[in-house]
């Protein structure tokens, strides 16, 4: 294990914390636990009503950096907590996400087994509200350039996931203050049209599904997501439909997936039926997947004609969508 270095901290990481008194707790703790020790750990307070900074204060470790401002959002905050940084390298936490042990320890060996890289992550699997795994991530594993391959999908899957060379997000400006969603994808789109990556083919990173998280809003991630495929698509000049065809494909099996998980009710089934349409419109191989487009279907009319407690009932005893891609 690696000695605490008060003045010179290898890694930085952030967290931005907004009104999450029941995950901060469990986050920081995934953080102390972590293999490789010299880190500094920057907890950014953006401007949280509920107890988010007390239980921060009850925590005792030299290692923590607490900062509290007015609450200007998620990159502001990250942004915020970037420029606070003096670690080598970076990685964000999102307040409601887990680490495992390992996390910050194996990507860094890969960092320094591949100095051609700039950006390390991980596999990831999800959580629920308890803390308990229930569903598998996409678990990709690419190397060196992947800007075709991330913008087909977000195989990161959050921003809780890539430690970074930290000159390498400062060189772009941080993360995009203008967009309200999908600002991670965007900065691994901009980090992987310059720089190599290399994958950790390990699940490092659960990250938590809950109804009343940021990425819940599926109208607001469907246009966002939209702006960043089309910027990533035409930033790098590419001229290939079919990339462009597999990145929209994936994206509204995404969305079609995410509106199909609880809580159930009838708006969120008429959404889902508008993006499963969407995603059969693009989907090249449509008809070679016809059972899970069926599926799907299925799921969205029950959702639509049942009553909402009837519909989760049922639905509940059923093996919840899968976003893998």
């Amino acid at each position: 294990m690696n000695e605490v270095n008060k003045e010179s901290p290898t890694i930085s990481v952030v967290i931005p914390a907004y009104n999450c008194e029941k995950t901060i707790q469990a986050t920081i703790k995934s953080v102390l636990n972590q293999t490789f020790t010299n880190f500094e750990l920057i907890i950014i307070n953006d401007g949280s009503q509920d107890s988010t900074l007390d239980i921060v204060s009850q925590i005792k470790d030299i290692r923590i950096k607490v900062f509290s401002y007015p609450n200007a959002g998620g990159n502001v905050t990250r942004n915020r907590g970037l420029h606070h940084a003096i670690g080598e390298f970076v990685s964000f936490l999102d307040a409601d996400d887990i680490w495992t042990p390992d996390k910050l320890q194996v990507q860094l060996q890969a960092l320094q087994n591949n100095p051609d890289a700039q950006v390390a992550y991980s596999w990831t699997d999800y959580i629920n509200e308890n803390g308990e795994r229930f569903l598998s991530g996409t678990h990709i594993t690419a190397n060196g350039d992947v800007y075709e391959q991330l913008l087909i999908t977000n195989f990161l899957e959050s921003g809780s996931n890539p430690l970074i060379r930290r000159e390498a997000v400062l060189e772009l400006g941080g993360f995009d203050e203008s967009l309200p969603a999908a600002q991670d994808w965007d900065m691994w789109l901009r980090l992987a049209a310059q720089y190599s990556f290399v994958a950790v083919p390990s699940v490092q990173i659960l990250y938590r599904l809950s109804a009343n998280s940021v990425s819940s809003n599926l109208a607001k991630q469907e246009k966002y997501c939209l702006q960043v495929i089309t910027n990533g698509y035409h930033a790098k000049g590419l001229n290939n439909q079919t990339i462009l065809n597999s990145s929209m494909t994936n994206l509204y099996k995404y969305l079609t997936c995410k509106a199909l998980n609880r809580p159930h009710n009838r708006q969120k089934g008429i959404a889902a039926a508008g993006f499963l349409w969407k995603y059969f419109i693009y989907d090249n191989s449509r008809f070679k997947r016809t059972k899970f487009t069926l599926k799907l279907l299925l799921k969205i009319s029950i959702i639509i004609f049942l009553p909402d407690n009837l519909s989760t009932n049922f639905l509940d005893s059923r093996k919840t969508v899968n976003l893998k891609t």
